[in-house]
């Protein structure tokens, strides 16, 4: 009976690091998408930077989620975690506002990006990286049979439905010279932002999220 407590606390352990990496992750992405959108004109990949700052916040929440149940073992959540969420989804509201507004602009005024090579090694990277880090938290999820840990590691696929949707955006740009192709790339990380922003409301709220596992305040 003494092994499977200390089991539970190295696979939580684990789970922290999972967060603090994702966490780091975000930060460093976030800063460096932001930086060569701005410098190459590519609003799709100044748009995936943006994200991914948002992204932060809600790794956040995860993170004080993860110190709380090595604490005292429950999964629902306190009011830092629901504040976190209903930041998050606000900000993901105000991007995707942003993003539309900026992207029909650049289309009525035929604004091409200066290069989307820089797009294409981001979103690369971002793939990689995301999936190894669902592949590690659905793991140890399942270790904990914890649903909220289940649920983070499904609900990051939507990271990588937006690396999808930049690398689709950059390489399209760089191959044909359409410049409408950043816009559009915007237009569809807007609509992944607006579904995100819905999502973390919903799990500010209690309910579940539309991803595959349950938000909701389980036990692990």
């Amino acid at each position: 009976m003494k092994g499977r407590p200390i089991e539970r606390d190295k696979l939580l352990i684990r789970a922290n690091l999972l967060a603090l990496l994702t966490i780091g992750y975000n930060f460093v992405e976030g800063v460096v998408s932001m930086a060569l959108g701005a410098a190459d004109e590519t609003l799709a990949l100044f748009g995936f930077g943006v994200d991914s700052f948002i992204e932060v916040i809600s790794a956040v929440g995860v993170w004080h989620m993860l110190r709380r149940i090595r604490r005292n073992g429950g999964e629902s959540r306190d009011v830092f975690e629901q504040r976190a969420l209903r930041i998050t989804g606000g900000a993901f509201y105000v991007l995707t506002a942003g993003l539309v507004a900026t992207a029909l602009l650049n289309l009525v005024l035929q604004h091409r990006p200066t290069t989307t090579f820089w797009g294409i090694v981001v979103s690369l990277a971002s793939v990689s990286f995301m999936w190894l880090l669902i592949r590690y938290k659905t793991r140890v999820g399942m270790a904990l049979n914890s649903p909220a840990i289940l649920a983070d590691a499904a609900c990051s696929k939507a990271c990588v439905y937006l690396s999808v949707v930049l690398l689709l955006a950059s390489v399209g740009f760089q191959l044909t010279g359409i410049g409408s192709l950043d816009s559009l790339g915007a237009l569809l990380i807007a609509w992944f932002t607006w579904k995100e922003g819905r999502e973390a409301f919903a799990k500010a709220r209690g309910m579940s999220c539309s991803c595959s596992c349950s938000c909701g305040n389980t036990v692990p």
